[in-house]
């Protein structure tokens, strides 16, 4: 099933490639001025596209749209990663952001490509305008110790994305989907078919998968997240049972300039799911003035704000 933008574009009429990093990176580009780049969700099959196709018309409306696609996901790779995964994949970013000339840019993610969007605003200050991410995590293979007050883990959404992964069958791939998406109408035999394609048709692609998951290194993101300046949108969705809206009350609680949306009746693929009010927020938050985004969660003085007294020690 070829999945199609609102504005007519395809996947393959936005595709782009650039080598960098020793390897190729693909992307899609579709619209003007000041640049987006937006990190994709996790699980098998994947892609940029499918993640952002139908909210990614309204942005063009108004922003430059670089979706990419994540290092050994769909057309991107294959490479080995030196670094925790989401340093590698913001590095990744910054490295598509230099190829194409792009001093500075608002990035935005969900899920895996959330917290990577997360890692790129505290590694590179420097090169962020506004961050908007959620549905991921704040640790790495449970590196952060309280990640979860309330929730099971491992999580129900990341046990079927696994089982999927490692045995990719159209039984295991449905199973992993009705754990992602809170509708199960969502579901269908062309998304599935579209995952397993994407999942399977490099076998260079999954031998590197195979090389990255066997040394897996946990990594406590909390820390770092209570440096970020920029203006921060969290996006989260009520119904997520691969990282629960409890994690995006701590990320609300450790990012100094933060805002948190919850929308309810939605899984872990945010802006798949619920495009219209994911596009409302976001859009709504880029646009808006960084002093305002700003005011709204001005930091107090140390004495008063447990963050800043941490970060001050």
């Amino acid at each position: 099933m070829a999945y199609i933008a609102a504005n007519g574009m395809t996947e393959e009429g936005t595709s782009r490639t650039v080598e960098a990093m020793g390897t190729t990176i693909h992307y899609q580009d579709m619209g003007e001025g000041y640049p987006v780049i937006l990190l994709h969700s996790f699980g098998p099959g994947v892609t940029a596209w499918l993640t952002w196709h139908k909210v990614i018309a309204e942005f063009a409306k108004h922003y430059r749209c670089i979706s990419m696609d994540l290092p050994n996901y769909a057309k991107t790779g294959p490479v080995i990663q030196d670094d925790n995964i989401h340093a590698f994949q913001a590095k990744t970013a910054l490295s598509l952001m230099d190829a194409l000339g792009i001093e500075k840019a608002h990035v935005v993610g969900n899920s895996q490509g959330g917290q990577s969007s997360m890692s790129f605003a505290y590694h590179y200050p420097d090169r962020i305008g506004k961050l908007v991410w959620g549905a991921g995590h704040v640790g790495t293979m449970y590196g952060y110790p309280n990640e979860y007050l309330m929730s099971n883990h491992p999580e129900e959404g990341v046990l079927t994305a696994m089982e999927a992964g490692n045995d990719p069958t159209p039984e295991t791939f449905r199973r992993y989907l009705r754990s992602q998406l809170f509708d199960p109408n969502l579901v269908t035999d062309e998304l599935i078919d579209y995952l397993l394609g994407m999942h399977t048709g490099r076998p260079d692609l999954v031998e590197a998968r195979e090389r990255i998951f066997t040394q897996p290194m946990p990594y406590d993101h909390s820390g770092e997240m209570m440096t970020i300046q920029c203006p921060t949108l969290v996006v989260w969705g009520r119904n997520d049972r691969t990282c629960t809206f409890e994690i995006g009350i701590n990320a609300l609680n450790l990012t100094p300039h933060a805002n948190l949306v919850v929308l309810k009746n939605t899984g872990h693929w945010v802006p798949f799911e619920q495009p219209e009010e994911y596009t409302n927020h976001v859009l709504a938050f880029l646009k808006g003035t960084d002093d305002f985004a700003v005011v709204r969660n001005a930091p107090v003085s140390a004495e008063h704000n447990p963050i800043a007294a941490l970060q001050k020690n």
